[in-house]
């Protein structure tokens, strides 16, 4: 695999979603959480999806149960949550694994692709974030602690980049 392209995931219908159909566009990819200390962030990652999206940017979250079992719900209640809670019009994709023996492929390789903190690739926690630019490829890793708005001058240079 060569870029974030490269990779099907599954929606939260549990259909088929092929990375692919964002070709040409900048991504944010996030493993969320609903109860979570940092699930307010989703307030801040919906304003960047609104604020950017016309210019290029899609946000894309990940479900993930593996951080102290902070994300019980199945698709509907997730969709419902996060809808209503936080008013969430960004894809809110099936629920996944992103570390371990059972962690999906394109948590596989985003991890490969930008390690952690002394090059750990394990994700540490709900709301790692990954920017991936218009070619598919992972240019940074952002920690959990890191505020949405923080990542405006990335993003923003991203999109200005193709």
């Amino acid at each position: 695999m060569t870029s974030v392209h490269d990779f099907t995931v599954a929606a939260a219908d549990g259909s088929s979603y092929p990375l692919a159909q964002h070709r040409g566009r900048v991504l944010l990819m996030v493993n969320t959480a609903s109860r979570c200390g940092f699930t307010p962030q989703y307030e801040g990652l919906e304003a960047l999806w609104r604020r950017h999206r016309d210019a290029g940017l899609t946000v894309l979250g990940f479900p993930c149960n593996q951080f102290g079992a902070q994300e019980p719900g199945d698709a509907a209640e997730i969709e419902r949550f996060c809808s209503l809670r936080y008013d969430v019009t960004f894809p809110v994709l099936g629920k996944i694994a992103v570390n371990g023996p059972g962690a999906d492929p394109l948590y596989d390789y985003l991890t490969r692709a930008r390690p952690g903190l002394l090059g750990l690739r394990a994700v540490k926690w709900n709301f790692t974030k990954f920017l991936v630019d218009r070619d598919g490829r992972v240019i940074a890793r952002f920690a959990p602690a890191t505020k949405p708005a923080a990542l405006e001058a990335k993003i923003g240079a991203a999109l200005s980049a193709g």
